[in-house]
């Protein structure tokens, strides 16, 4: 079934594209922005909010913390350290707490905003940096995190601190003396836990550690609350202000600290720890209700987590049993996008669903789920004022990313940002068409696509299948991460196809877990069925498809040209390919056993079958391999697998190796090789679909 045009008019027989606008380019990823963590106001006037940019030439990130009002007015750039972000109100309004990586170091501050232009005042000065600032309810203090071994606990337990730096050189010196001592203390390396690495980074033996200081006194000394030999999650204040509400592993001498999370209350007088929960769940992100009465938090079953939907659930203050609030929905909420109402009375929470990401609403007490705002977008960030209105950041298939606000008792949002107006203002943005499609035994999937700019009716074009990552990812027109990547390849003169097959999130537990121990045997069908309906469209050419995806879309990228020789080229990024190795390298070691029951001392020979690598023979396609050489996710040792296996037959494959990035590469690698990432996959396929 096809469902035409959901998100613009059906597509007609000829685009026109607007002469005074040029094509998207490849360069164009500098020039967007980005809105992240809005936070209303306790006066409900103003949203601060974090603007981030690229810097094309210094090939880097920028971060500014920004004021939006919520009526009339001009947009306050507040900060221009470039690297700020974690905005937090104090609760009389007159302050903003933030993060700076402006000294090396992420440290907080706190900014006036009374008089906007004033200068920042650091107030941590810790020497592995400090995070997730969370103001008491009196407003004399602060909660954060820093990370701290046992021998730096130690020396805070005895009162040990080495007098101030005499001058500048000296604190230079100090900083080379103490980087030199930590490069050799690791140097060779031992690992006694798993995971030991995660991002692009290894784990030292350092954890995140609950401080409080004093706000109201520059010369404030922090106070560790906490000891547990794990990690803690932000913490924040109950009411009263006695107490901290976070998660941590109940079992800190076990591996793997995930799967043990459990929601805590600490003493804020004498650190004293409370365990609130204690059953069959992962427990994380607990936030407590502006009454005292609840504590808000999400779940997951211990076995499979990945595979089941995640809960947000409350349980009382002082504890006692889990209720969870979505079950009714059969949608999990995003994680950390849920805010309490001023009253105490309703939950409101983003969740994916059917390739948007909406915003609902539900009362602990009845738990019934409502949507509150619904239409065609993705909600990244959310916060709630003090009157239940809404501020949200939406991306859609026209805007990749802006904040909106609904007033309270209005049943409309309107758009306070116009960060990428300008910007769009000078480009083409194709249209977004949704498919709804039969795929084998009935099974309705849910599909987009773009046409190229200049579109003609009786025309055949070269068309890229792209395959979302997770396995439990779902896209929508509004993916931010893939705005610009689609827009660009269809400015390139492709169709672009995708889809969320068995497996994505946002359809329901059971679509979910259709998945379980048949990676490429469920998936590919699905993606197969979008593409003969797109040939039955008559515009794209059968002689010239291409298909790509990244971690698991690379898997299934791999997978499909391992058992159809129907596309002319393939890239293939940062994906498994080796179930079989991938067990023991990846820093997220339960997931093999998670999704195939078994690991490869059990049954090699069952993940090996379910292995794109064993297929490598029956690879024609020329596929080009991208992988960041920093991924502890997704070792490249996969690709270095996949390159070679191809290669030593004769094959037709290229490998390219992203040095210092990792997993994230497309989404938050750096911009120059984000830029080259594209570029390589568009020469690519210009080279087998167009030449």
């Amino acid at each position: 079934m096809d469902c035409g045009a959901l998100f613009y008019p059906a597509a007609r027989k000829r685009t026109v594209v607007d002469s005074q606008k040029r094509l998207i380019t490849v360069d164009d990823l500098y020039q967007l922005t980005a809105v992240e963590d809005p936070r209303i106001s306790p006066d409900g006037r103003w949203i601060a909010c974090v603007i981030k940019t690229i810097d094309a030439f210094e090939n880097r990130y920028k971060r500014n913390i920004w004021l939006i009002p919520t009526a009339e007015g001009t947009p306050v750039q507040l900060t221009r350290s470039t690297k700020d972000s974690q905005p937090r109100w104090s609760p009389d309004g007159q302050q903003l707490a933030f993060v700076s990586n402006r000294d090396k170091k992420p440290q907080i501050y706190m900014l006036p905003v009374t008089s906007p232009g004033g200068e920042a005042r650091q107030l941590t000065k810790m020497q592995n940096g400090a995070t997730s600032p969370s103001w008491s309810p009196d407003g004399t203090s602060i909660a954060y995190l820093s990370s701290v071994n046992a021998a730096e606990r130690a020396e805070e337990d005895q009162g040990e601190k080495l007098s101030p730096p005499a001058d500048p050189l000296d604190a230079k010196h100090r900083n080379e003396r103490r980087e030199h001592d930590e490069t050799e203390r690791w140097d060779p390396r031992v690992i006694r836990r798993m995971p030991y690495r995660e991002g692009t980074a290894y784990l030292d033996d350092r954890h995140e550690q609950i401080y409080i200081i004093a706000t109201d006194d520059e010369d404030a000394k922090s106070r560790r609350i906490t000891q547990a030999e794990t990690g803690y999650s932000a913490p924040y204040w109950t009411p009263d202000g006695h107490y901290l509400v976070t998660a941590r592993s109940a079992y800190p001498e076990r591996d793997i600290p995930y799967h043990w999370a459990s929601i805590y209350r600490v003493r804020v007088e004498d650190g004293h720890e409370e365990r609130l929960t204690d059953d069959s769940h992962s427990n994380f992100d607990p936030l407590p209700s502006p009454d005292g009465q609840w504590i808000a938090y999400e779940r997951s079953p211990k076995t499979s987590p990945a595979e089941h939907l995640s809960r947000l659930a409350v349980i009382p203050m002082a504890g006692g049993e889990p209720r969870d609030l979505n079950l009714e929905l059969d949608r999990g909420p995003n994680a950390g996008l849920f805010c309490w109402s001023a009253d105490s009375g309703t939950l409101y929470f983003s969740a994916a669903s059917e390739g948007r990401a909406e915003i609902y609403q539900v009362p602990p007490v009845t738990g019934v789920v409502e949507p509150v705002i619904s239409g065609d977008f993705e909600a990244t960030g959310l916060d709630i004022g003090p009157d239940d209105s809404i501020a949200y950041v939406a991306a859609t298939a026209a805007n990749p990313s802006e904040l909106l606000y609904r007033p309270a008792g209005s049943t409309e949002a309107r758009q306070v940002t116009q960060m990428n107006a300008a910007y769009l203002d000078q480009v083409t943005v194709q249209p977004v068409h949704e498919l709804r499609y039969e795929s084998e035994n009935g099974q309705m999937i849910q599909g987009w696509y773009l046409l190229p700019p200049g579109y003609q009716d009786g025309e055949k074009y070269p068309l890229i299948v792209n395959i979302h990552g997770g396995p439990f990812a779902m896209w929508g027109p509004g993916t931010p991460s893939m705005w610009h990547e689609w827009q660009y390849h269809a400015a390139s003169g492709y169709v672009v196809f995708f889809c969320n097959p068995r497996g994505s999130g946002g359809y329901g537990e059971a679509h979910q877990k259709a998945l379980h121990a048949a990676w490429g045997d469920v998936a590919m069908p699905d993606v197969m069925a979008g593409v003969d309906l797109m040939l039955e469209k008559g515009f794209v050419d059968e002689t010239r498809m291409a298909v790509t995806g990244g971690s698991y879309g690379g898997y299934l990228t791999a997978w499909i040209v391992g058992h159809t020789d129907r596309f002319a080229a393939a890239v293939a990024q940062r994906g498994v390919y080796n179930l079989v190795s991938f067990y023991g390298v990846t820093d997220i070691p339960w997931f093999i056993h998670d999704l195939f029951d078994v690991t490869p001392m059990q049954d090699v020979s069952f993940l090996w079958q379910h292995s794109p690598l064993a297929y490598a023979d029956a690879i024609n396609t020329p596929l080009l391999i991208l992988h960041s050489e920093n991924d502890f996710r997704v070792p490249i040792s996969d690709g270095e697998q996949l390159f070679s296996a191809i290669k030593l037959r004769g094959g037709t494959v290229e490998f390219v190796r992203f040095p210092r990035d990792g997993h994230e590469l497309s989404r938050s690698g750096e911009p120059k090789h984000r830029v080259s990432r594209l570029q390589h996959m568009v020469s690519w396929f210009d080279r087998y679909c167009k030449e």
